[in-house]
């Protein structure tokens, strides 16, 4: 009885009031439109978003660079200290770290494998 009810006024909404259709949402909306993320983003972000546009990498967000690791060409190891604990893969298929202890000055050796490294100072951006 109570469905039977329900459909009748339901039938009958909608047969004498007639929605108006939706329009449908645009970029337009506010005098400006939608903002961008560029526009939108505050503190930390923005920060971060202006470094990525000028190329620079503020915290070490991307893969670091790749070197040969010779005395020529050493791995190169931010530090916002003098010192730093590294840790080095030897082989790709190794499953154990070799850690050692890295300072600051001319670029030292792993003392498993060989490779080499050197500390390079880097400044925080805030």
């Amino acid at each position: 009885m109570a469905a039977r009810l329900l459909l009748r006024s339901a039938i009958r909404a909608g047969t004498t009031c007639r929605a108006a259709p939706v329009p449908a949402l645009t970029r337009g909306m506010a005098a400006g439109g939608i903002p961008t993320d560029e526009e939108q983003a505050t503190g930390l972000e923005k920060i971060v978003m202006k470094a990525m546009k000028e190329g620079s990498d503020p915290y070490n967000m991307l893969k670091p660079k790749e070197y040969a690791g010779s005395k020529a060409d050493p791995h190169l190891v931010p530090s916002i200290t003098n010192k730093r604990i590294v840790g080095c893969v030897c082989e790709e298929d190794n499953t154990a770290v070799v850690w050692f202890w890295l300072q600051q000055g001319e670029a030292q050796r792993c003392p498993s494998c060989g490779s080499h490294y050197k500390l390079v100072a880097h400044e925080l951006p805030h």
